[in-house]
């Protein structure tokens, strides 16, 4: 693309340079006028019955996916696809915390220009700086670096794009321009460029990354399709807004396929042929992605071996100035050679407020038990269950006294596939959590119930932990787990939580509620 094409690229949001030193910067923001934008822009919105209160929303305008998230100088930084009033083109949006829950709103990091919006990307964190790489539409994938102490000041390396797009008038590529993620190893940059290639039976699409490598962030050599013994994914997946990382002793590909939604490969990493011989696999939401539904990953080590992933969460009815979310970050570890366990990750319980602890009580068969002393809309729940045989567990949050609205989580023992790995074991359980009368609102759209695979040993109780914030629920299962969905109750008294046992009697062992603080206030 010629310059004069891109020279009307350059962003109308307000952009300020800021200090180097951390005391002037935190005195920049103290006054930044953009900020007390945002401040005023989440006062206004905060009326909205159904816009979260622990979850993170951007502070103005849309959203879309999480980017490049990082720790740097003892913070996280959360990035992300944001839309300026002032000029509604991608830009790179920005948060920063302590804790990974508590998060304070920063100006817009990178703003469009060659490009003409600024895509999903991550991040690599070295020594003295941190490296951004992105997809730049109509130019290419972008490098842009960072070293002051909250990441204000990013500045773009060459000023263009250094994988650039293949020219439409050109040969085809063997490669797609899309987006990208980055690693070091030993001396050399190594990037994923995300898309897809005709090698699915009769030619179909199927997911696939192309490896790049570079001495200097600025020349880029392709080198070829990054993942073999991809017997996992679906013809017609892609592989957007790929984060490979290590995970215990192993790699894991987080990806988003914009068929069938966030997922990865979990597999060893062949150092010398710089490929990844995939052999495990797993998803992080379980239907279509909108409406309602989790959306594409962001993640960064966790400093211990694990990994951190955050991702977005579509809406499923409009709302006025705002629609996104984020889903709560996530802590992912192996477990054995194959297995991936998932918790809520950062300090989520410096949120509990007001406590209610249930004791042991019988779950009669068939008999729905509302809880009369937990309720609300924002809520973590942790409860332990014996199934005791029972073939379906079931917890309603966000009910309305006569049921008329509720969401279900439902618990299926051992009614998944059979475990082939482990033939003497149990099969899978199901966790399905369902939106079909989850409000009565003639503009809510309800999805088909997410319903995911959680392996759990024969006498093992059930452990959920559910947190609901105001229009989403997740429900995390035995720490191996995790659904979640929008939903929007339409009646101010759907607040209220229920237990009901299907076909034989189960025990309840414990049952502890918390009220959640705002992270707005």
């Amino acid at each position: 693309m010629d310059d004069q094409k891109h020279a009307g690229c350059a962003s109308r949001a307000p952009h300020t340079v800021f200090a180097d030193s951390l005391e002037e910067q935190q005195a920049q923001l103290d006054a930044d006028p953009l900020l007390r934008r945002f401040a005023a822009s989440c006062a206004r919105l905060a009326a909205d019955p159904h816009r979260p209160a622990y979850h993170y929303v951007s502070p103005e305008s849309t959203k879309n996916d999480p980017n490049g998230l990082c720790f740097w100088r003892g913070r996280w930084h959360l990035f992300y696809q944001a839309y300026p009033p002032d000029d509604p083109r991608q830009h790179w949006g920005h948060a920063v915390s302590d804790d990974l829950i508590l998060w304070r709103d920063l100006p817009y990091a990178i703003y469009p220009g060659p490009e003409r919006c600024c895509f999903s990307g991550a991040t690599l964190v070295e020594e003295n700086r941190v490296i951004a790489m992105y997809h730049g539409t109509e130019v290419g994938n972008m490098v842009a670096v960072s070293s002051d102490p909250l990441l204000l000041n990013w500045e773009k390396v060459t000023g263009g794009a250094v994988i650039p797009c293949p020219p439409a008038d050109g040969p085809p590529a063997p490669y797609n321009v899309f987006d990208p993620c980055i690693w070091r190893k030993g001396d050399a940059y190594y990037s994923l460029s995300a898309g897809r290639r005709h090698a699915g039976p009769g030619g179909g699409p199927v997911r696939a990354d192309f490896l790049f490598r570079s001495p200097d962030l600025v020349a880029w050599e392709y080198l070829h399709p990054f993942v073999e013994g991809d017997r996992f994914t679906l013809i017609g997946d892609d592989g957007a807004c790929p984060y490979f990382l290590p995970i215990g002793d192993r790699h894991m590909l987080l990806f988003f396929s914009h068929m069938s939604g966030g997922q990865y490969l979990l597999g060893d990493y062949d150092e010398a042929r710089d490929i990844l011989a995939a052999t495990g696999h797993g998803r992080f939401n379980f239907g279509a992605t909108w409406p309602g539904g989790v959306h594409a990953p962001s993640a960064a080590p966790d400093g211990e071996g694990g990994l951190i992933a955050i991702f977005n969460m579509n809406a499923g009815r409009p709302a006025e100035g705002w629609n996104q979310i984020m889903a709560l970050p996530r802590r992912l570890t192996l477990v054995g050679r194959d297995g991936v366990a998932v918790e809520p990750a950062g300090d989520v319980e410096s949120l509990r407020g007001p406590h209610v602890h249930l004791d042991a009580a019988a779950l009669t068969a068939n008999r729905e038990v509302v809880l009369d002393a937990v309720s609300g809309d924002a809520l973590e729940i942790v409860a332990e269950i014996d199934t005791a045989g029972a073939p379906m567990i079931e917890m309603d949050v966000l009910r309305s006294p006569d049921g008329e609205e509720h969401t279900r989580i439902m618990f299926f023992r051992e009614r998944g596939y059979a475990n082939r790995g482990h033939r003497e074991g149990p099969a899978y359980s199901l966790v399905s959590i369902d939106s079909a009368r989850s409000s009565t609102l003639p503009d809510a759209l309800s999805r088909a119930p997410e319903t995911a695979p959680v392996l759990i040993e024969r006498g093992e109780p059930l452990r959920l932990r559910v947190f609901v914030d105001r229009s989403v629920v997740e429900a995390f299962v035995n720490g191996r787990q995790c659904v979640a969905l929008r939903v929007y109750p339409g009646r101010a008294d759907s607040v209220g939580v229920s237990l009901r046992a299907q076909g034989r009697t189960a025990q309840l062992r414990s049952l502890d509620a918390w009220r959640m603080k705002s992270i707005y206030d």
